[in-house]
């Protein structure tokens, strides 16, 4: 398999006045296309910098990120604006979603961006809503969901490009173990079946086992890596 991302020598700071304060420091990565890979470390680690820096919402203060082989820092911010709604989802511990839009027209919200009717998407959101389990919720309105549904809601927005990268930011932060369990077997399922890769920040090794490697920070810097074991 070959990488689908790629760092080399990745660096972030960030100055209070005239003092540096280092959040990452040279870090080296590859993951490959498929993988479901866990980034784990303590509070104040660099981990959700670092998947920013990997999305292209953050830029490095030194060194770079390939996504597909490409340097994203010689994109254009339109071309870097195309690739985090076509090449790459998004998925937070928040859900974001707009309150007076229905879960369909929430997930619709990127395409109609891009000058798609809601007319155009109707059958691709319902394919996408059936594999998150909300094809029977579709004109339901956020509040009128569960913290678990809301978040799938986000998954089914994330999947609207089918992009080949998922990043996910503690996005069982907000739900209860039950509900976490789900969205984590939903995240396996979809990486199993459209072998889309997904790289997630959590602080929970229970979770962090749903994947096949563990990328491990402290202090910025990547410390130890592991397999996970087949299940």
């Amino acid at each position: 398999m070959k990488n689908i991302i790629e760092t080399l020598n990745l660096r972030k700071s960030y100055f209070v006045e005239k003092t540096e304060i280092p959040v990452l420091k040279g870090i080296n990565i590859q993951i490959t296309e498929g993988e479901f890979v866990s980034i784990m470390g303590p509070s104040g680690s660099g981990k959700s910098t670092l998947l920013y820096l990997l999305g292209g919402i953050e830029k490095p203060t030194e060194g770079t990120v390939k996504i597909k082989n490409v340097d994203i820092a010689s994109l254009s911010d339109k071309e870097i604006s195309q690739l985090r709604r076509r090449d790459v989802g998004f998925i937070f511990q928040f859900y974001n979603l707009v309150p007076n839009l229905s879960v369909e027209e929430n997930v619709m919200v990127p395409e109609i961006f891009d000058g798609k009717s809601p007319k155009q998407l109707k059958e691709k959101v319902e394919k996408i809503l059936s594999i998150v389990g909300l094809a029977d919720r579709k004109k339901y309105m956020p509040n009128q969901l569960s913290g678990g549904q809301q978040q799938r809601v986000s998954i089914a927005r994330a999947l609207l490009y089918n992009p080949g990268v998922i990043f996910a930011d503690e996005p069982t932060g907000n739900l209860d173990s039950r509900n976490a369990t789900e969205i984590m077997e939903l995240f396996k399922k979809i990486n199993k079946e459209n072998g889309t890769t997904i790289v997630q920040v959590t602080h929970s090794e229970e979770l962090a086992q749903y994947g096949s490697r563990i990328i491990y920070l402290k202090d910025g810097s990547v410390v130890n890596e592991a397999k996970v074991p087949c299940k």
